[in-house]
């Protein structure tokens, strides 16, 4: 759109410099970009978001899924006779879960950073930060997963709701377009939904190179998102068969 709009007022300079009926005064008039908002390209632009959908990704496939499917297949039976707590078990499972969310997310971020020319990682304040953000969106991601899938029997459930929860909470977090330039509703499930935060705190870290502060109200959501999430999952998982 910027490339059509600058060749369109170049093409109206062109002209006014060259005139029917020459001017006995020369004057030439010059198109001069003025960019009221910084430049960033899309690719980097694009980064949050991709680092965030992997590890949904990650959690859906690697947490969501295979607790479905070792129901179907009856794999849960074997650690449901064991003695240890229900607690335990959601614990156990959801740690499962984070850890290949984690292990996505750092691959994901170091090399979508590498390829989009952000050297931001090579700092060790911001590497740690960029840790902190990835550790606490697998905690909310994979509360949210759990608690969904919790009461879940039907292998072929998940695998319908991937499409939809995708569109539901990928596309109004900002990962694309500002929260800011949505419609009132969408900005309703915008401010409730885990990805808005996870992608706010990686773009204020990668693209702004903000600190603690720009991220901690982002941190404190996940975190009490994921939390949130397991404590209401946890009386609600079956411990018997």
């Amino acid at each position: 759109m910027s490339a059509s709009l600058e060749a369109e007022m170049q093409s109206l300079v062109d002209a006014l410099n060259a005139p029917v009926i020459q001017q006995k005064v020369v004057q030439q008039i010059a198109l001069e970009i003025v960019e009221l908002y910084p430049y960033v390209e899309y690719m980097k632009y694009l980064l949050a978001g991709s680092v965030a959908l992997a590890m949904y990704v990650a959690v859906m496939i690697g947490g969501g899924m295979l607790y479905i499917d070792d129901k179907a297949r009856g794999v849960h039976e074997g650690y449901l006779v064991t003695p240890i707590t229900r607690l335990e078990l959601v614990l156990g499972l959801n740690l499962a879960g984070t850890i290949k969310a984690v292990l996505s997310g750092v691959c994901i971020v170091v090399i979508g950073s590498l390829l989009a020319g952000l050297g931001v990682i090579f700092n060790p304040v911001t590497a740690l930060l960029l840790l902190l953000l990835i550790v606490s969106t697998s905690i909310a991601f994979n509360g949210m997963m759990f608690l969904m899938m919790v009461r879940v029997e039907d292998p072929l459930v998940p695998r319908a709701m991937f499409g939809v929860l995708n569109t539901l909470l990928f596309f109004p977090s900002g990962a694309i377009s500002p929260v800011s330039g949505l419609p009132k509703w969408l900005q309703v499930i915008a401010h409730i939904d885990p990805f808005t935060y996870a992608v706010h705190g990686f773009k204020a870290v990668l693209l702004k190179d903000g600190g603690f502060a720009a991220i901690r109200l982002d941190l404190l959501f996940l975190v009490g998102f994921g939390i949130a999430a397991l404590a209401i999952a946890t009386p609600l998982f079956k411990r018997t068969l």
